[in-house]
């Protein structure tokens, strides 16, 4: 299904790994995404940083007739992150055994072209590679993020209350892919 606002498109997007020179057009997507969506919830003072976080794997970029429109990432579990601590208590492993599917945005102009999916699909691909089990935190009031991990069989793990910082208090819900 394509949504009124996706772009009338003669090609399929492709998916492929992110370079640095990549890093301009994803940081003026996602704030394309922030201003429609509050997605990041806090706007990072260095977006191209934000998008390069210490324990990344990979990364992708996802492509509309030429234009980055949409970006995922791949890390290894960080102390801030709750689905991996939660999923290794039910698989009975270590949460070493985690990736973190992070980062994960499509520019609204971008939408109805099954793009997020298709970002998904490859860093779910990408931790199975690697022997990991992919499993993400999303903020709670971002329900169509939600909701599409929900359509691709993700299950929901808990939905937990975080500090971010003094004066903030975030709901997040916690998912891991289908085994």
């Amino acid at each position: 299904m394509k949504s009124e606002n996706a772009p009338r498109s003669g090609t399929a997007p492709r998916v492929r790994l992110r370079n640095d020179d990549d890093l301009g057009d994803c940081a003026r997507v996602l704030a394309e995404v922030h201003e429609r969506d509050g997605y990041p919830v806090n706007w990072p003072d260095q977006p191209s940083t934000w998008l390069t976080p210490p324990p990344l794997v990979a990364a992708w970029v996802a492509e509309l007739d030429g234009r980055v429109v949409g970006h995922v990432g791949l890390s290894r579990s960080d102390e801030g992150d709750a689905a991996p601590g939660l999923w290794s208590a039910r698989a009975g492993v270590s949460a070493d055994a985690a990736v973190v599917v992070s980062r994960l945005f499509v520019a609204p102009s971008a939408r109805g072209h099954g793009i997020g999916a298709l970002l998904m699909a490859r860093a779910v691909a990408e931790a199975r590679r690697r022997g990991s089990h992919p499993v993400l935190d999303v903020v709670a009031s971002d329900t169509a993020a939600a909701a599409l991990y929900e359509r691709l069989g993700w299950e929901l793990l808990a939905t937990v209350e975080q500090q971010w910082s003094p004066e903030q208090r975030v709901s997040v819900r916690c998912y891991a892919a289908a085994v």
